[in-house]
């Protein structure tokens, strides 16, 4: 008897990329790589690729942490994931991070928009309804680890300090902005009273490529003057900055060591997201088959790139592993420490494998301990481990060691139409506020929700079961 090219390895669901119906999926492994089978009654078969790197794939399905609730779920169980969001009863997982959309309306059109927004797009926001949608993420998360104020471009908006005023009201641990940094670079005095939001504030810089040939495939034009003058005002006024790097096969790939090179010379940066571009809005001349790429090859293009990383520094987020992985480091005297990898993985698991200790476990709270209480970092036992072992910044810290002395790398993979796994979306941790007031996993909402597109979708055609009971 023959055997079959793959190995089957575990059954979820996913959809079709075409009519957006819910299907039964197989994940199978290929040698090295990782795909999804999936059949539409419509449409046929569909093949993603989902992972280059099987090992890690593997990896990732051990790193679980259990989930942490909101605090009040938003939305009846009807239809089933992923059409109930949200945040419904049926999600695994808060909203470590969520994004408050203030408008449409951007100085750019970007060939990758996911929220096709634009010049031509000139709608705000009230201050109103934008304190409304604070007030939702406070409702479901109490105390808010981290808010992105996005757009569209956020700084375009007329009441924009007022909007991080009304943030500031709110008991939110660390504000974020979302900015292409146009406005930082020509505005002097905008970028002073920046500033003023600081600590526990960061700007989130839109940071592609190094070359102007990338720019102007991702971004339509050559940004490299405005990025230099955005870090150079960033870099004086001391405030926090994160870039974000969008990948797209092909373009920029090949720059992720040199982009976290260049981050590192910089004092006001904290470290570097890569995230491969989602398939949603306006992706122009984007091929899924030619141009995806997975978390599992983002990261092995990591590691060939930047020679003080090893495998064992980069990990799985336990919150999402299926598409979050990180990299922590000490930056201390010009000397840049990976800190992810001194920990025993063992100790990262509980006996059964499926759920990260933190500081539930004694030995591993010990192991951190003794391994950065050194003379590198004397104030070490001060820091929560969950503040390390998490995707988010870490807001505070032991006057000898700073905030400005971490450095993390971050990849971020958002799901779409392709690629979507339900059994994954229920643990998605990036969240977005609708404004009805609904919380939506950021996947899914690019997908479903944005500008209306549920009003779309055929109930009959999906084939939803009859409507629980609220």
């Amino acid at each position: 008897m023959a055997d079959r090219p793959y190995v089957f390895y575990e059954l979820t669901n996913a959809i079709c990329s075409i009519c957006l119906h819910k299907v039964e999926a197989k994940i199978v492994i290929e040698g090295e790589r990782v795909y999804m089978h999936k059949l539409c009654p419509t449409h046929g078969r569909e093949r993603a690729l989902i992972s280059t790197d099987a090992a890690f794939y593997r990896q990732q399905r051990a790193f679980l942490k259990p989930g942490q609730l909101v605090k009040k779920f938003n939305t009846p169980i009807r239809h089933g994931c992923p059409y109930d969001c949200g945040i419904c009863p049926d999600h695994e997982q808060h909203g470590c991070l969520t994004i408050v959309e203030v408008t449409d309306h951007c100085n750019l059109t970007c060939p990758i928009c996911y929220a096709e927004s634009g010049p031509h797009r000139p709608t705000h926001r009230s201050l109103e309804r934008i304190e409304f949608m604070l007030d939702c993420v406070v409702r479901n998360e109490g105390e808010p680890d981290i808010v992105q104020i996005s757009g569209g471009e956020p700084t375009l908006h007329p009441q924009f300090f007022e909007i991080l005023d009304a943030a500031r009201r709110r008991p939110i641990k660390h504000l974020m902005v979302n900015t292409n940094g146009l406005r930082i670079a020509q505005d002097a005095a905008f970028a002073e009273r920046l500033a003023s939001y600081m600590p526990g504030f960061e700007v989130y810089l839109q940071f592609d490529s190094l070359r102007a040939d990338a720019l102007r495939d991702l971004r339509g034009a050559d940004l490299r003057a405005i990025r230099e003058q955005a870090l150079e005002r960033l870099d004086r006024l001391k405030v926090s900055t994160t870039l974000v790097v969008t990948l797209k096969k092909g373009v920029n790939d090949d720059e992720i060591g040199d982009i976290v090179a260049f981050a590192l010379q910089h004092p006001c940066i904290r470290g570097v997201t890569l995230q491969p571009v989602q398939v949603a809005g306006r992706t122009e001349n984007f091929n899924p088959a030619r141009d995806r790429l997975t978390l599992g090859e983002v990261r092995q293009s990591l590691l060939r790139q930047t020679p003080w990383l090893k495998p064992q520094d980069v990990l799985p987020v336990p919150c999402h592993p299926d598409c979050l992985a990180m990299a922590y480091a000490l930056k201390i005297g010009g000397e840049v420490i990976p800190l992810t990898g001194l920990i025993d993985p063992e100790l990262l698991l509980t006996s059964d494998g499926s759920a990260i200790a933190y500081e539930r476990s004694p030995a591993l709270r010990e192991q951190i301990f003794k391994t950065f209480s050194t003379g590198h970092a004397p104030a070490m036992q001060a820091l929560s481990l969950k503040q390390l072992l998490c995707c988010l910044p870490l807001a505070s810290a032991p006057e000898q060691l700073t905030y400005e002395n971490i450095f993390r790398i971050l990849i971020v993979q958002f799901m779409d139409a392709h690629s979507l796994d339900v059994r994954s979306v229920k643990r998605s941790c990036v969240h977005i506020v609708h404004p009805d007031g609904r919380v939506i996993p950021f996947d899914t909402f690019n997908l479903f929700y944005r500008d209306g597109r549920e009003a779309q979708l055929n109930p009959r055609r999906h084939q939803w079961p009859a409507a629980a009971a609220d």
